[in-house]
């Protein structure tokens, strides 16, 4: 199924089933679940009003192939800003859960423009990636990957930091913000490469800053994506990511706390 179903159906309906091909291990793609929330949230505000940051809990394991139900309460809906919040319920249990603040633009005689700028060359092609049964997640059939510097999981690397691009396998029809939430949250966190064996790793909390403006990003775009740990130790990450757009501007800021079971 493609996220733009996914997308129009969270749009539409309380009620959503994500499919096996969206999963990675026992539970759905944080990435995907934490879209289609961020899109139910999105459909009960106003489109004047941008997302400027987004936080999202993974409380417990979302499963694919069982339906569960999105629930959208607006905190405040004040002169400048919106505060909503979202969960997942599954088997009348708590999943995920969502706080999102849009803001509408301001005039102001402040303005710094962010210079930073990444060093990748352009991306030409995806890798291809194996299939590997309770190794590589299933949801990764819908993202292509093009890792510059860092490796992939489990193979032993001296680096705890990664570099690349992605983009959709299957361009959507345009990118949206939760497009952007689901592309990422597409790679690994980044110190699971360091291991020599498979280890199960899940996302705890996760904040996004979405920089505006920003130009409009084309769905065939590649993202440049880089992300290196702040700090790890004693079962958990911390972790942190820029995200920038084809033409080298940054639009976004990740972080996440991830438990590594190992």
């Amino acid at each position: 199924m493609h996220i733009d179903t996914l997308l129009a159906q969270a749009t539409n309906s309380s009620t959503l089933t994500i499919p096996a091909s969206w999963g990675q291990g026992r539970t759905v793609f944080g990435g995907i679940s934490a879209a289609v929330l961020y899109q139910a949230i999105k459909s009960k505000v106003t489109s004047d009003r941008p997302m400027r940051s987004f936080n999202c809990n993974f409380v417990g394991p979302l499963a694919v192939d069982e339906p569960f139900e999105l629930q959208v309460e607006i905190l405040r809906e004040g002169k400048n800003a919106t505060q909503a919040f979202g969960k997942i319920i599954q088997q009348d249990k708590v999943a995920v859960i969502c706080q999102v603040c849009f803001a509408v633009d301001r005039q102001s005689k402040i303005a710094v423009e962010n210079t930073e700028r990444h060093d990748l060359p352009p991306a030409k092609k995806a890798q291809f990636i194996p299939p590997i049964p309770k190794v590589v997640p299933k949801f990764l059939k819908h993202l292509d990957l093009n890792l510059v510097e860092g490796k992939f999981p489990f193979m032993g690397s001296k680096k705890n930091h990664i570099k690349g691009w992605i983009r959709f396998s299957k361009a959507p029809e345009a990118i949206t913000d939760a497009h952007l939430i689901a592309l990422i949250d597409g790679y690994p966190c980044p110190v699971l490469q360091t291991l020599k064996w498979p280890a199960p790793a899940s996302s705890m909390n996760w904040n996004i800053e979405f920089l505006h403006p920003h130009d409009e990003i084309k769905p065939t775009d590649w993202l440049a994506y880089s992300s290196f740990p702040r700090q790890a130790a004693d079962g958990y990450c911390h972790m942190e990511s820029d995200i920038w757009d084809a033409n080298g501007k940054l639009i976004a800021i990740s972080r996440q706390v991830v438990g590594v079971f190992d």
